[in-house]
């Protein structure tokens, strides 16, 4: 067996893969390989500095030590969603592909044997393949139905690498979770993604709580305004309607008019002038023979 040497882990998994026919199986196995293809070269990883297996519904990746760490985590979280989303845009519904993908580091043997292909040995790749098939990941990815993938790095990537905040690679982005596996439990951080991602708040502390309605400010004062003058932005009242003038009743004698008698010149009854005798109810019999008249 070779000796170990320190290699980055990129590992990769279709989503559902086994639900597919073997026509779409062989399909998205092509698509996957132009992915990774793509993926590695956007980084800048040239084709001596990787080794890959097949892994039929997945692919496991060794890299270098001299590839940056960094500008690998921009492009899984930059490129390798673009190119998915332009892969399942043109691809028929059962052809849709989605992916888990995990980064890691550590020591890597290669024990190859005759007539067989393989034989990568090493604790650190065992447990990121447990951190790929773990159940937190493909429920992290279950529960993003508008994305296309969702990725999870080591504790030493995250320690390494991503806490510290290089060019694109953003920590807050980043959920701690605990992974139970066969010898314990296993720290990693998953990517929030685009959808996912809220903004960050203080540990233990609440929610902001929605802005409060700014207090009514005093109005300015008025220069003093002339009496009887109306209020400013106050629509004046309506002047009141002067009430028509009173009739005029002139009578000839003394009317009777049910009983009661006014004498003499009266002002003021419904705002008229009342000239002459005025009797209501009651008769005066001198007056129904002098005139008899009404007016």
């Amino acid at each position: 067996m070779r000796e170990p040497v320190n290699r980055t882990i990129l590992l990769f998994d279709i989503e559902r893969f086994s639900r597919r026919d073997d026509v779409v199986q062989a399909v998205l196995r092509r698509s996957l390989n132009k992915i990774v293809d793509e993926t590695l070269e956007a980084a800048g990883v040239e084709a001596t500095q990787q080794y890959r297996e097949d892994r039929g519904d997945g692919l496991i990746v060794l890299l270098s030590g001299d590839v940056a760490k960094t500008v690998l985590l921009r492009t899984l979280v930059t490129t390798t969603p673009e190119l998915l989303h332009e892969h399942n845009l043109l691809a028929s519904d059962s052809a849709q592909m989605r992916l888990r993908i995990v980064l890691a580091v550590g020591e890597v043997a290669h024990d190859p044997h005759a007539g067989t292909t393989g034989g990568l040995v090493g604790h650190d790749l065992n447990q990121a393949c447990r951190l790929l098939d773990a159940d937190v990941l493909r429920s992290a990815l279950a529960a993003r139905r508008d994305e296309h993938c969702v990725l999870a790095v080591s504790a030493p990537v995250y320690e390494g690498v991503v806490r510290h905040g290089h060019r694109g690679v953003r920590p807050e982005l980043f959920r701690h979770t605990d992974v139970t596996v066969k010898d314990g439990t296993l720290p990693a951080w998953i990517h929030q993604g685009a959808s996912t991602h809220r903004p960050p708040t203080a540990r233990g502390s609440a929610p902001a709580a929605a802005p409060e309605a700014a207090p009514a400010q005093a109005a300015p004062a008025r220069a003093a305004e002339p009496a009887g003058a109306p209020a400013a932005g106050r629509t004046p009242p309506a002047a009141p309607a002067e009430r028509p003038p009173g009739a005029v009743f002139h009578f000839h004698g003394a009317p009777v008019i049910h009983g009661s008698l006014v004498g003499g010149d009266q002002h003021g009854v419904s705002g008229g002038h009342v000239t002459g005798d005025v009797v209501l109810g009651g008769t005066r019999t001198e007056d129904d023979t002098t005139d008899g008249s009404r007016r």
